[in-house]
């Protein structure tokens, strides 16, 4: 008889199973791909590993700002994919170490959920069956495809996050469909390597729910970078290597390609292990198409001794929402107080520059109905960023209410505003009012200095 039984060894199993085995539960992982999931082998890292060989060689070629040079900088492909499997490998191994130093057995198979009853949660995975006192369903997501016309037809032109991170050779020109997270994210990593991309967006703006003035900084910096953006544009149809689309105006479009990358969204992995064999509840989109298993606060499914975590609950699709989800769940288990939180989940866009954000925007401020203020200042405020940034474009901005000078919301836009962001996640997180941010040293020289100049900027 296991504790814990889960479904799924991405961010969101992994990490509750570590957690549960530290406590002293006796857990089992079932994981038929390989243990760090989609993030760890197809998304976050090596996406990241990528996005930073191109920034160095981005330095090689403009070091001449700095008063270094290098003649004739170059790169070499398959040394960079090379070098994000080698990652990717390393990382792997680590999650196995840290599963095997938990005392977590780990199943590399294909699991099923066959009922509930008064023995326990029946799994079963490759003829043998477990069972367990709690389930945790942590599977993930997969790319949203559209059926766009002639899409089939095209064959290996077509590549999703996946494939195009197996890619032996860089394409020429790119066309990218959709203009969130991941497009942006390769299609910096491309254009810096010289490809010509194209991204076609639906909205009116990339990066869709993020702040609207720092997307639009965003689209600015790389449409000088020569990325072309075709906004208000909807996809009709794929015709081989082009794409044909509307153009806001209603006039039919086409753009081709060496490669088109789909990256329109992600869908909740819901179906193939047996959810429906207990009743699970789901949670459904408008057109009343389950997009999602319906959890509570704790992670509580409907059914009791059954939990899921991660982008199956179809809510909050980010590895690091994933993480503190699946500890809610253990920690629930385990008889501790804890539920979850949404306020302060960081959104991060891994460009050159970076782009960072948490809690309100601008925009969902002023849809709240709630009074507030907001102030910014160039991130060159920051002798750090000034330092590091020759020519560097950025911007720093925290919401707050008008009452309580609480803080709403943090926003940023220049490097490295991934590693800084976290500041406005605690400020958020335990409700810190703008005085109290005052009052917080940051060390100096560092970018996140900008932090306490706009705190101070607010009168």
């Amino acid at each position: 008889m296991y504790d814990l039984m889960i479904i799924g060894g991405g961010p969101g199993g992994y990490v509750a199973a570590e957690r549960a085995g530290a406590a002293g539960l006796k857990v089992v992982l079932f994981e038929r791909k390989s243990l760090g999931g989609v993030c760890l082998n197809e998304g976050c890292i090596p996406t990241k590993t990528l996005l930073y060989s191109a920034k160095v060689y981005n330095y090689a070629k403009t070091g001449d700002h700095y008063g270094v040079y290098s003649a004739e900088p170059e790169f070499k492909y398959g040394e960079i994919v090379a070098r994000k499997n080698k990652v990717v490998k390393k990382l792997v191994g680590g999650v196995k170490a840290a599963m095997r130093g938990n005392g977590v057995e780990v199943v590399a198979e294909s699991a099923n959920i066959l009922r509930r009853d008064s023995e326990g949660i029946h799994v079963e995975a490759a003829g043998q069956e477990y069972v367990g006192r709690n389930l945790l369903v942590c599977t993930g997501s997969e790319a949203a495809v559209p059926p766009f016309p002639g899409l089939k037809e095209a064959g290996d032109v077509i590549v999703t996050n996946r494939e195009i991170l197996s890619l032996e050779e860089r394409p020429e020109e790119l066309v990218v469909i959709g203009g969130g997270v991941i497009g942006m994210e390769f299609a910096a990593f491309y254009s810096t390597l010289g490809t010509k991309v194209t991204v076609i967006e639906m909205l009116p703006k990339i990066l869709g729910p993020l702040d609207d003035e720092i997307s639009s900084l965003l689209q600015k910096i790389y449409a000088k970078k020569g990325v072309t953006f075709c906004l208000r544009s909807k996809v009709t149809g794929i015709e081989g290597n082009t794409v044909v689309y509307e153009d806001p105006d209603g006039n039919v479009q086409r753009v081709s390609g060496d490669k088109i990358l789909v990256s329109v969204g992600r869908r909740a992995n819901l179906q193939g292990f047996g959810l429906e064999n207990i009743g699970v509840a789901f949670l459904e989109n408008k057109a009343g198409k389950p997009v999602g298993i319906k959890v509570d606060d704790r992670m509580r499914t409907n059914i009791p001794g059954i939990y899921a975590a991660g982008d199956v609950t179809g809510f909050s699709m980010l590895a690091h929402t994933a993480s503190r989800e699946g500890e809610v769940a253990v920690n629930n288990i385990l008889g501790k107080e804890d539920h979850m939180r949404y306020d302060a989940i960081p959104g991060i866009v891994y460009t050159n520059p970076e782009v960072a954000g948490v809690g309100l925007t601008e925009e969902q401020a002023a849809a709240s109905g709630k009074e507030y203020s907001v102030v910014k200042l160039p991130m060159a405020f920051s002798g750090r960023f000034v330092a590091e940034n020759e020519g560097g474009e950025g911007i720093c901005k925290i919401i707050v209410g008008k009452k309580h000078h609480e803080v709403l919301g943090m926003h940023m836009l220049g490097n490295p505003c991934s590693e800084i962001i976290q500041s406005g996640c605690i400020a958020i997180e335990t409700e810190m009012t703008l005085e109290q941010l005052r009052e917080i040293v940051f060390p100096h020289p560092t970018v996140s200095e900008i932090i306490k100049e706009v705190a101070f900027s607010i009168k």
